[in-house]
């Protein structure tokens, strides 16, 4: 036997290099939660450094709650992570954006990350079957999301309910006496030498260029840790996220929910999990109607990240921030138990998407005219009639 095909000599090699191993992988992505959490702090931080004493003039540009609907929007589309959107947005509120003006572009980075489905079941168009399946279980949650803003943002520029709800819920998580957590400062002990290293380099630049740097060091730093996470997440995850799927599909309402939950939180990405099913309509292997409690699932898992984006925070800014992130969750489920819980608009999303589907099937070009109008034509002329009506 030659050397090369000894058994001895090919060992080495069967683990694979260091890089590829399960327990690697698995420290990298705790390293990059850390830098995740060390991101949003920056974020907070640079926020109150820059704005200083003039925050509540910045803070108009997004009082008409509309106008933040479409910046948590386009924002999202345009990063096709709302994972990403809502920690950065969580690290404002720590820095002192109000939370009535974050809570609608929450809402908005619902809407926006589901570009990253629509553009999936693209892949499907050369065959009319397909794509007219492919499409419906893509834009079946546009429409979840986009009725979901219709019902709950007009509540909450009324009455507040979804900062009402995300206030007592902290409260009860933070302590009614204090706002301080003992509980999370293992988290700044952890992160604080590194913040305020980043906070020291840039203190040569001035007040307020050096809080736009830390902004910016914040936000590259959440991008690429999220991105990594996601990527990292995929490789050790998926498998397995598949294995739930085939044991979850058919099996009622609140598996389907739960089970689209725990993948989003594995995978640390609602766009991930939803693409990986519609592939699965577009071949025929599932239908709509089964594939529905499983995308509202994902809505859920998705809050994951903002929550933990709010672990990063202590004493006067560890409130907001906590408050936000339930509040983004509140929003979902809430969502779910009224959209889905009511049988009146259970079906809306289905038929909605369905109706969809069938012109898309004789018109091609209206799927890419529909992710234009949608994802940014819309946005941008709301924006727009907005200064106007401002002006």
């Amino acid at each position: 036997m030659s050397p090369s095909s000894s058994p001895i000599s090919a060992t080495p090699t069967a683990r694979g290099p260091l890089s590829e191993r399960p327990g690697f992988k698995w420290l990298a992505v705790a390293l990059l939660v850390y830098l995740l959490i060390v991101a949003v702090s920056l974020i907070g931080a640079g926020f109150r450094q820059s704005t200083g004493s003039r925050a509540e003039e910045l803070f108009q540009f997004a009082t008409n709650p509309f106008l933040g609907l479409i910046i948590g929007t386009v924002s999202t589309a345009l990063i096709q992570s709302s994972s990403t959107v809502s920690s950065i947005i969580v690290g404002l509120v720590a820095g002192g954006l109000p939370v009535s003006t974050a809570v609608p572009m929450i809402m908005g980075a619902n809407v926006g990350t589901t570009i990253t489905n629509t553009i999936v079941s693209l892949g499907h168009i050369s065959d009319d079957d397909e794509f007219e399946r492919a499409f419906s279980a893509a834009t079946i949650h546009d429409f979840f999301n986009l009725w979901s803003v219709v019902i709950f943002l007009p509540l909450e520029i009324a009455f507040h309910p979804l900062e009402q709800i995300g206030a007592w819920l902290a409260r009860g998580m933070l302590g009614s006496g204090s706002v301080s957590v003992s509980g999370f400062n293992v988290v700044k002990a952890a992160t604080n030498p590194l913040v305020t290293s980043v906070k020291g380099f840039v203190t040569g630049f001035g007040g307020e260029v050096g809080g736009l740097l830390l902004i910016a060091v914040g936000v590259v730093l959440i991008i690429t840790t999220i991105t990594w996470i996601g990527r990292l997440l995929k490789g050790l995850m998926v498998g397995r996220a598949k294995e739930i799927i085939r044991a979850a599909i058919g099996r009622g309402a609140f598996t389907g929910i739960l089970s689209g939950t725990i993948i989003t939180v594995l995978v640390q990405s609602s766009s991930t999990t939803t693409s990986l099913i519609v592939p699965l309509v577009g071949a025929g292997v599932l239908t709509l109607q089964q594939i529905y409690p499983f995308t509202l699932g994902a809505n859920i898992g998705t809050c994951i990240t903002a929550l933990l984006a709010a672990t990063a925070m202590t004493g006067a800014a560890a409130f907001p921030a906590l408050q936000i992130a339930l509040v983004h969750l509140t929003y979902n489920v809430l969502g779910v138990v009224v959209i889905y819980g009511l049988p009146l608009l259970r079906d809306i999303p289905i038929r909605n998407a369905q109706t969809l589907a069938r012109f898309t099937r004789r018109r091609r070009s209206v799927a890419l005219v529909y992710i234009a109008l949608i994802f940014f034509v819309i946005p941008l002329l709301v924006v727009g009639i907005s200064r106007l009506m401002r002006g």
